[in-house]
């Protein structure tokens, strides 16, 4: 019976990310549309167009690992892909491009998708 309760926990948990970081990818879209046409804006608009819509991306393939270690280094890489985005984010706020209480949320979600990652690599690592 507690095996097939954490087996539940862990589907849900896993389907909530899913969405969670889709809904993140889709809010950065958003965000891209809103940016001024400015060279600037543009180009760093795309990285992070790039880089937040891979984070969904590469967690979903997460679940297609053939080990253990396969899955702790596609959440490393959507770890990475998250902290890229993060990064162009913060040069959207200190070019002047958007100001930073726009993003607060953008940031506050990105840094709580990062612990959630960070979490699942721990447990994992533990698990071996």
């Amino acid at each position: 019976m507690k095996a097939e309760k954490t087996r539940t926990e862990n589907t849900e948990g896993r389907e909530d990310l899913r969405i969670r970081t889709k809904r993140f990818a889709l809010r950065i879209i958003r965000l891209f549309q809103s940016l001024p046409s400015t060279t600037e804006a543009q180009i760093i608009g795309k990285q992070v167009l790039r880089s937040a819509t891979s984070v969904g991306a590469q967690y979903r393939e997460a679940f297609r690992a053939k080990s253990d270690a396969d899955f702790i280094n596609k959440l490393q890489s959507c770890s990475q892909e998250l902290e890229e985005t993060v990064y162009w984010l913060e040069l959207l706020i200190e070019a002047e491009i958007i100001p930073e209480h726009k993003l607060a949320d953008l940031m506050q979600e990105a840094d709580e998708i990062m612990a959630i990652f960070i979490t699942i690599i721990r447990k994992v690592k533990q698990r071996q």
